[in-house]
């Protein structure tokens, strides 16, 4: 789903949730549907998500991620972003790139370099009474297909969602 909201509507709180489905527009790949509402100001979490080295705060500690290019990191659309990880120990390094920069309502991310044949990562940020809605959207295809979703890739970006939705609770409730 794309588009912007308005500074003058407010959309409902969502319910917190994580989904996968195959996707309608990638053969072989995945659609992911995070959902979360938090008790923030929609400036406040676009900030947040403004500076990429707090992704390493809302990832799973056994990644062991960690961004390799340095701070401060301008957000802006066409910026890179290298990182290095460990998937179930294999060291994998990664490149994306942001495509859309539209604060505070929407960015994008997608890999140009990794372990996906595919990664459309779409962040969006509605004002919901009392707070902010935080919904991502990600299309992804692996290297095996739906099959290797199946086997192990779904359940793992499944699980990292859930634990990003957990961390992020936690923190603006702070």
């Amino acid at each position: 789903m794309t588009g912007t909201s308005t500074a003058t509507s407010v959309a409902a709180r969502v319910d917190a949730s994580v989904s996968l489905t195959p996707s309608a527009k990638v053969r072989g790949g995945h659609l992911l549907c995070a959902r979360l509402f938090v008790d923030r100001p929609i400036d406040d979490v676009f900030a947040f998500f403004s500076d990429a080295h707090n992704l390493q705060r809302i990832t799973p500690p056994d990644l062991d991620f960690n961004i390799l290019t340095p701070a401060p990191i301008d957000m802006h659309a066409g910026t890179l972003i290298d990182y290095k990880l460990r998937v179930h120990g294999i060291p994998i390094r990664w490149r994306t790139l942001i495509n859309a920069w539209e604060p505070p309502y929407r960015f994008v991310d997608e890999q140009l370099r990794g372990p996906y044949r595919m990664w459309h990562h779409e962040h969006r940020f509605e004002t919901a009474e009392g707070g902010t809605n935080v919904l991502d959207e990600v299309t992804f295809k692996p290297l095996g297909g739906a099959l290797m979703t199946r086997l192990f890739v779904g359940r793992d970006v499944k699980r990292i969602f859930e634990y990003r939705s957990s961390i992020l609770r936690q923190l603006f409730a702070e």
